[in-house]
């Protein structure tokens, strides 16, 4: 989000028209002082201008998207969470994954894990959002059982929930689809401030974040991985979860106020954040509401935590 704001505030305000300037140069000292969704929030953008921070944020994501793909495709990267899936439980139904990133990074870590990823759209020009044909898709033999009962054998896959939106989303004839290239048209993202309100509750957004919180009602743990526990979209549910019991690993660079105050209030969470003390780096790590640092280990960090915790 820090990385976002610093690009608006050097990008955007030289395509604007004077009214959308005026309204800029109200929301950009805040900021400053607040954060990015905090001062969308305090002075709402108009809809001109929310459609410019779509496209300065579409802009800086896909080119980041860009260079670390190329880098996949040539075999010099290999992606934190596709070494970090092969020891994650994997369902027949799918193992769930939530994010309110647009890019479409673990949609590749998966695949170059030797997994599927369900996004719930079909096709590969225009992809249409179909959930039952999507997940067909991956069945890969179909039997009868003793009983006479059809078997579906599923391909082992993830799926991806994207209650944001994506990169790859657009509108065509008042429809969602999905197109892997870039076109000259409006992507499907929910950026920070009220359009998440707004926007949350139209198709696709509406069924990626249905999915998304049903995942979270039947889960029996959580794995979360850089996220601040602050999206309303999300708190309904994940939040009262936890807290009734769930356990849960929380792992980030910088836990946010909000996760910080729900690990130490639940002994059910386990927590691991960057640290500096004694004069060395290291990392925070909180079990059962007691804090204590690791020096010289960056466990906070899936490239440390995979092998250090998962890996023999």
């Amino acid at each position: 989000m820090g990385a976002l704001a610093d690009h608006l505030q050097t990008t955007i305000e030289p395509d604007l028209s004077m009214i959308d300037k005026a309204r800029w140069s109200e929301i950009s000292p805040l900021i400053m002082s607040n954060g990015l969704e905090a001062a969308l929030l305090l002075k709402p953008p108009t809809p001109t201008l929310e459609a410019a921070i779509v496209a300065k944020t579409v802009e800086l994501i896909a080119q980041r998207e860009r260079e670390i793909v190329a880098e996949v495709f040539a075999k010099t990267r290999i992606l934190r969470f596709t070494r970090l899936v092969k020891y994650l439980l994997k369902p027949e139904a799918g193992m769930p994954v939530i994010t309110t990133n647009y890019d479409r990074l673990i949609e590749i870590a998966a695949e170059e894990a030797g997994l599927g990823a369900d996004t719930l759209f079909v096709g590969q020009f225009a992809g249409q959002l179909n959930e039952r044909e999507s997940q067909l898709s991956f069945c890969r033999d179909v039997s009868l059982t003793q009983r006479r009962r059809i078997q579906y054998r599923y391909q082992k896959r993830v799926n991806v929930f994207k209650p944001h939106g994506s990169l790859d989303w657009y509108f065509r004839e008042g429809k969602p689809v999905r197109y892997a290239g870039e076109l000259p048209l409006p992507r499907l993202i929910i950026t920070p401030g009220l359009n998440k309100f707004r926007n949350g509750y139209e198709s696709p957004f509406d069924r990626h974040r249905e999915r998304a919180n049903r995942a979270i009602d039947a889960a029996s743990r959580f794995l979360v991985l850089g996220y601040g526990f602050n999206d309303d979209h999300l708190e309904t549910h994940l939040t009262p979860r936890i807290k009734s019991g769930i356990p849960s690993l929380l792992l980030t660079h910088t836990l946010s106020h909000n996760a910080l105050k729900l690990t130490r209030q639940h002994s059910n969470i386990m927590a691991i954040q960057h640290g500096f003390d004694g004069g060395k780096d290291g990392s925070w790590v909180f079990i059962n509401a007691t804090e204590s640092f690791i020096p010289d280990l960056a466990l906070w960090d899936l490239s440390v935590f995979v092998p250090e915790v998962l890996e023999p």
